[in-house]
């Protein structure tokens, strides 16, 4: 029998009251915090307009556009405290109460927001002083994302964490939908369709967008402090040392499928980086302004929501791990595309084949890493994970910057594409494990950890 994707099996999450407001809540944040990273790539994309760098290399004079760099450098700001922060971060999930620490993170997160948003609103924003509030912000992250996703699986049982996993996708790509809109909105509100903005003009646009984000951040607090769930710490005894951080490290690694799906993640995420480079492409190769620099910033959640939407009209994805590295190939191939078009409604149609792509392998991979981790481990295999697909994009930013200042960001972007490709083949041939993975895979799995 076909079950609709709005029957309560469907939801099946989402009847469980702590879930259900946590997961309010983190919509709501999400959007926050969608709308602040897109309006900081702009902010900075307007701060070094018209700006070079030249220097010389083995005699020669070497020019590069400080905006891709520029660009590109965010990445490195952000990716250096994910690094330091994130093995840290998993110990916390185990061996503390993971709400409270969300709740500290959260309460933290909003202060940064808020305080980038007074700084920009008064004109004192620069763009060493960005780096500074977004590696702030990345090591808040950091520690905050284990617990976030190591909670998920206290809040529903495990026959509904399939169906969580896949709400939080859903969940996440209205966010990356609407945040991105409303930036173009707010930012582009009133303006002209000329890519330069007034310095008093953008620095009251983004600095509203910062402030929104700091009070969603706070929307979140209070759902978290209305839940039921007081689990307290998975492993109390854990601790943060080197016995806790090695134990977590050795698990993944020697679980191979698991291992696998962080090396396609971060492959992927590490050469398929185009978003950084969107307000390149948006100003420079599409001709659009702020707001089109916005829709065009929808396209990927909106290939994304639509997939989950063809998902969930399947009962399962028997094939699990055949469909998750060809949906990683689509994405290559997608971004390949992007980086080769001057048109904006096929640049739409191939940045929203992306999300497609995207989303199908977040859900599998999600829901594989959840069902082969024991609870006492799940905060740190996430904050390893963490390491992949939060380090991936943040280092993908800096190398797409890096190979667009020399080449242009449509050469950096297609190269990318093209590399994934070739590493998902890759990875399909040196781990067969993944690559047969299935549904009943996760079914004899289930069944002997009960």
């Amino acid at each position: 029998m076909t079950v609709s994707p709005a029957s309560p099996a469907r939801l099946a999450a989402l009847r469980h009251r702590d879930f259900r407001l946590v997961w309010t809540g983190e919509l709501v944040s999400t959007i926050g915090s969608q709308m602040q990273l897109f309006a900081i790539d702009w902010h900075v994309f307007q701060l070094l307009r018209g700006q070079t760098l030249v220097f010389d290399l083995f005699g020669q004079p070497v020019t590069l556009n400080s905006q891709a760099l520029g660009l590109g450098l965010l990445g490195l700001a952000r990716v250096i405290p994910i690094m330091l922060f994130a093995l840290v971060g998993g110990m916390l999930a185990d061996s503390r109460d993971r709400r409270k620490l969300m709740v500290f993170t959260r309460v933290m997160a909003a202060g940064l927001a808020l305080l980038l948003a007074a700084l920009t609103l008064s004109g004192g924003a620069t763009v060493g002083l960005i780096y500074v509030v977004m590696a702030l912000a990345a090591g808040i992250t950091a520690l905050d994302t284990p617990a976030r996703q190591s909670l998920v699986p206290n809040l529903v049982p495990r026959e509904h964490l399939a169906n969580a996993v896949s709400l939080n996708t859903l969940m996440w790509q209205v966010a990356t939908i609407a945040g991105p809109a409303i930036t173009g909105i707010v930012i582009g509100a009133g303006a002209s369709q000329e890519v330069a903005m007034e310095t008093e003009a953008l620095n009251a646009r983004v600095g509203a967008v910062y402030a929104i984000n700091g009070l969603s951040f706070l929307v979140a607090v209070g759902t978290l402090a209305l839940i039921r769930y007081r689990g307290g710490a998975a492993n109390p005894t854990g601790g943060i040392g080197w016995k806790p951080l090695v134990e977590g490290l050795r698990f993944t690694y020697n679980s191979r499928i698991i291992w696998g799906t962080m090396l396609l993640d971060f492959f992927a995420t590490f050469f398929s980086s185009a978003r950084t480079m969107l307000p390149i492409i948006a100003s420079e190769v599409l001709g659009v302004g702020a707001a089109g620099y916005g829709l065009l910033a929808t396209a990927q959640p909106v290939g994304a929501l639509l997939a989950g939407m063809v998902a969930a009209l399947r009962k399962e994805i028997y094939h699990q791990g055949k469909v998750l590295l060809v949906s990683v190939a689509i994405y290559g191939a997608a971004t390949a595309l992007f980086g080769l078009s001057t048109s904006f409604v096929l640049s739409y149609i191939c940045f929203a084949l992306t999300g497609a792509g995207d989303t199908v392998s977040t859900v599998i991979r999600g829901t594989v890493r959840q069902i082969l981790t024991p609870d006492y481990l799940r905060g740190r295999m996430t904050s390893v994970n963490m390491m992949f697909f939060m380090g991936g994009p943040q280092l993908g930013e800096l190398e797409a910057g890096l190979v667009a200042s020399a080449f242009g960001a449509p050469v950096a972007i297609f190269t990318g594409g093209l590399a994934t490709i070739l590493l998902t083949g890759w990875i399909s041939w040196k781990y067969p494990r993944l690559r047969n993975y299935t549904s009943d895979t996760a079914r004899e799995q289930l069944a002997a950890s009960v």
